[in-house]
């Protein structure tokens, strides 16, 4: 009869350190948000942090950025936290799609922004990581399509008959299109598992429209006649934006 009881309390002990609670506990920032406004004709981009810590509610910080020629598109990363340093870092892409002497030139601007939590405060600080020239023709009546992956970022405007894949990691460019007759990027699109769309085609109707179709990994995995899209389950697809 000992033996068993023993048995039992050793099954109790193990039963209650691998209790899998602990590692599915909320991120650290779950109850925090970041609101983005635009302003003075698409060339500024605002901030504000809200929500909840531990112990406190409100807004925490905020600030501009810019001034940009024009934004295009916008994309914020995925978050990075570090529970030593109670901190969470992740990136906002800020497409300016007509800047340069001319006005007509692309540039992708990299912003990194970090969350420093405690029970009662956020301190919020966003610099300025890295801007990344575009082989793509922008200016102030440009339309741009961006959309991503873990592993790369797709950027096109509706001025240039090919598209962009640029590597998150090292900024590494490709340029893909090149269909007869020329076809102009009017749509790139994401779903969630990471497979990417780049449509090209006619925004006011009419004519021929091709789709390059891209897996996960970055690569291309077809192309064909006819425009394609994909969904996700945060934000809609608008018909009314599209070719």
């Amino acid at each position: 009869m000992s033996e068993a009881r023993c048995s039992t309390a050793v099954f109790v002990v193990l039963f209650t350190l691998c209790a899998p609670s602990s590692l599915h506990a909320a991120p650290i920032d779950s109850t925090l948000y970041t609101a983005y406004s635009l302003s003075g004709g698409d060339t500024y981009l605002s901030y504000s942090v809200c929500g909840s810590t531990q112990q406190s509610e409100g807004c925490y910080g905020g600030g501009n950025l810019g001034p940009f020629g024009k934004i295009g598109a916008l994309l914020e990363g995925a978050a990075s936290t570090n529970l030593k340093t109670n901190t969470v870092t992740r990136l906002i892409y800020v497409l300016d799609v007509a800047t340069g002497t001319g006005g007509n030139e692309v540039v992708l601007n990299v912003y990194k922004k970090t969350d420093t939590i405690s029970p009662t405060y956020d301190t919020v600080v966003v610099t300025l990581s890295k801007t990344v020239p575009l082989a793509l023709t922008g200016g102030s009546t440009a339309l741009a399509s961006m959309a991503a992956n873990n592993g790369f970022i797709f950027i096109g405007t509706d001025q240039t008959n090919f598209a962009i894949r640029l590597q998150k990691n090292n900024y590494a460019m490709t340029q893909f299109g090149g269909f007869s007759p020329p076809l102009n990027v009017t749509a790139i699109t994401s779903n969630k598992y990471g497979y990417i769309t780049v449509t090209y085609g006619n925004r006011m109707g009419g004519g021929f429209n091709a789709t390059i179709w891209f897996g996960p990994d970055g690569a291309g995995r077809g192309d064909g006649g006819g425009a394609y899209y994909m969904l996700e389950g945060s934000q809609a697809l608008l018909p009314a934006t599209l070719p």
